[in-house]
């Protein structure tokens, strides 16, 4: 009877169309700007030394690096709550992962196949998994988080945990029709879900323009009676700030909101991709004028951090990424074995 009474008290009538308030920056202290910035250079660091090792051969398959996008992840990450949130995303995965404060030597030893990765060596760079920290992926096909991550806010919304699922996805998803269908009963049910869309502004190789007769993204829901915000990317405060308000739109039962982070990568959309599609000018103009560490950095400096400071901290956190490559490096691959375990799950 309770467990009745508790699916019907999920199938509810779609709110009203109330809107969110407009985000402000958030005010970070001296203390948690150091903190922001320091993860944020973690993860620059970390996805450098991979790209390195990928061009040694000690990274198999596809890896999407996160380079220009980090104000992303950690503005938004910074806001959850672990163990009690859940975060999915699609294969661009491992600056999100570092986000959530998952060890860089497990994610390391994973990119290269290792026993001690954290998905055991056997998902790589694009599926990577932890339940322990409400991490659900990591998933190769495009879009296919979406739907999974309106199942994980459904879990919340049923066993009323207070959690809300994390749902990042590309410029390119959108377009994906699961996107549209998941939409649709996130909002039925007014489930608490943040579809967070990272607008890097190109789908692999095509531009927005070319492939979004709606190119304002945070519209999409719009049909479906779900708000949404657009907020700039390059800025770990801003994406901060939005992330406080969507939290706390979903938390306070009013279902889905959709964020539109207009951010950028510096690299190719895998390592295998040239980037010919765009100018060398263009992503010049976004190193030198719109970089989210640099950005960090001058707030940090009008707080009165010194440079030597700042240099001492990178100096920390490559020291942390050549241990975690160093582990990945010298672990020992699985035994063969390990092939068909975590395959199939017997329920009786």
């Amino acid at each position: 009877m309770a467990r009745s009474a508790k699916k019907s008290a999920v199938a509810s009538t779609p709110s009203t169309n109330a809107r969110p308030p407009e985000p402000k920056r958030y005010e970070a202290t001296k203390d948690e700007l150091l903190q922001f910035y320091r993860e944020m250079l973690l993860i620059r660091r970390f996805e450098e030394r991979a790209g390195q090792l990928y061009g040694l051969g000690l990274i198999g398959g596809f890896c999407h690096l996160y380079i220009g996008q980090e104000a992303v992840g950690v503005g938004l990450q910074s806001a959850m709550t672990v163990g009690k949130d859940s975060v999915i995303t699609g294969y661009r995965d491992h600056g999100h992962m570092l986000a959530y404060g998952i060890d860089p030597k497990v994610i390391m030893a994973e990119l290269t196949g290792r026993a001690a990765g954290i998905s055991k060596g056997k998902g790589g760079s694009m599926h990577m998994f932890s339940v322990e920290h409400g991490f659900y992926g990591g998933h190769g096909i495009v879009g296919a988080q979406a739907a999974l991550g309106a199942g994980l806010a459904f879990k919340h919304r049923y066993a009323e945990d207070g959690g809300v699922c994390l749902t990042y996805m590309g410029d390119g998803a959108v377009n994906q029709g699961q996107v549209f269908e998941s939409f649709n009963m996130a909002k039925l049910w007014d489930l608490p879900v943040i579809f967070a869309i990272e607008n890097n502004q190109y789908a692999m190789g095509t531009s927005l323009k070319r492939a979004h007769s709606e190119p304002d993204l945070f519209r999409k829901g719009e049909s479906f009676r779900i708000p949404g915000l657009r907020v700039d990317g390059q800025d770990v405060l801003a994406v901060r700030g939005a992330a406080e308000v969507a939290l706390e739109w979903t938390r306070s039962g009013n279902g889905p909101i959709v964020l539109e982070l207009m951010t950028y990568r510096y690299r190719g959309h895998s390592m295998s991709d040239p980037a010919k599609y765009r100018t060398r000018e263009e992503v010049q103009d976004y190193r030198e004028h719109k970089d989210p560490i640099d950005h960090a950095s001058r707030d940090l400096q009008a707080m009165g951090v010194k440079e030597d400071e700042l240099k001492a901290i990178d100096k920390e956190i490559k020291d942390i990424v050549v241990a975690a490559a160093k582990f990945a490096e010298e672990a020992p691959e699985p035994e063969a074995a390990e092939l068909a375990t975590d395959v199939l799950v017997e329920s009786y």
